[in-house]
């Protein structure tokens, strides 16, 4: 089948490479979020997609918004079978969904209808499942609500961060992708309704998401930990300012302490939950690259009883 790849991110690459390795599929175009400014340089930087295609000559397309102008006539330039959407990180319009005979499809990081929406493996690691996946369904007006072609499991392991997650998934899904497409250019797969029950969702994260809670239970803190990282990034602040961390680990046995409360010694650093402490494994303090908690205890001279908030 002649198909435009619709993608933007690192854990869209898996996907693509497959499809592009595929002898069945033409990648014919790719959309994929325009350029972007980063760094203190502010260095233009092209998106994990749109260098691929770039290694492979494919032409690639970055509009703002789908609804801007030209984009029909590119999309009917390339004349598609099929869009393969895999985190691309804009809406279609309405009036494009019908545009290639098979539709828009969509590889998503879930077992819909478990976790719709923008963040499904944060969402899935956060609320402490043992289980997740991937899915592929059509695209329709409604967020992840179209019908379902195949889904692939996954088990989230007790120290999964979203990162680790994520990475399998790719993997598995972008294999998934493959026979899906396969499978309705032989005409032997149809796409299964989402049933009624079941439905969570998963909202895009904000920056204030990502704030650690030292109030929650420790093994809630340790799941939302790892739930954000390495994206958008868990942080707390210490004197006013912001530090981000990294997985934590719970202390059975050490002395309760309050919230937030930091115990310092030569070789870990504790902090306080509405529970059980934890033991921080990485800091990034303000302007600085991680280090492991311990040395950034030493280097900024803390203390027992500093609170982080």
């Amino acid at each position: 089948m002649r198909v435009i790849f619709a993608g933007t991110p690192a854990p869209a690459v898996p996907s693509l490479q497959a499809l592009l390795d595929s002898p069945n599929h033409e990648v014919v175009g790719v959309l994929s979020r325009p350029d972007a400014v980063s760094g203190r340089g502010k260095k233009v930087t092209r998106s994990p997609i749109a260098l691929l295609a770039d290694d492979h000559g494919v032409e690639v397309f970055t509009p703002r918004r789908l609804t801007d102008d030209g984009v029909r006539d590119v999309l009917d330039r390339w004349a598609p079978d099929v869009v393969a959407v895999v985190a691309y990180g804009a809406l279609v319009p309405p009036d494009l969904l019908d545009l290639p005979e098979h539709g828009w499809i969509n590889l998503h990081f879930s077992l819909l209808p478990a976790w719709r929406g923008a963040a499904p493996v944060q969402a899935a690691i956060a609320a402490g499942d043992t289980s997740t996946g991937a899915s592929t369904f059509r695209i329709e007006a409604g967020l992840d609500t179209g019908p379902v072609f195949g889904h692939v499991t996954e088990s989230i392991r007790p120290t999964d961060t979203s990162g680790d997650l994520l990475g399998r998934l790719a993997e598995t899904g972008a294999q998934l992708l493959v026979q899906t497409l396969e499978g309705l250019a032989a005409q032997r797969l149809s796409a299964v309704p989402q049933p009624p029950d079941g439905v969570s969702l998963a909202p895009k994260i904000t920056v204030d998401d990502s704030r650690v809670r030292w109030d929650l239970p420790a093994h809630i803190v340790d799941r939302r930990i790892r739930a954000h990282t390495p994206a958008p990034g868990a942080w707390t602040e210490l004197d006013g300012a912001r530090i981000k961390v990294g997985p934590v680990r719970q202390v059975d046995d050490a002395e309760p302490l309050a919230p937030g409360a930091l115990r310092v010694t030569k070789k870990a650093v504790h902090v306080g939950t509405s529970t059980l402490p934890v033991q921080l494994g990485w800091v990034g303090p303000p302007g600085k690259k991680q280090m492991p908690a311990a040395d950034w205890a030493r280097g900024a001279r803390l203390d027992d009883g500093q609170v982080l908030a």
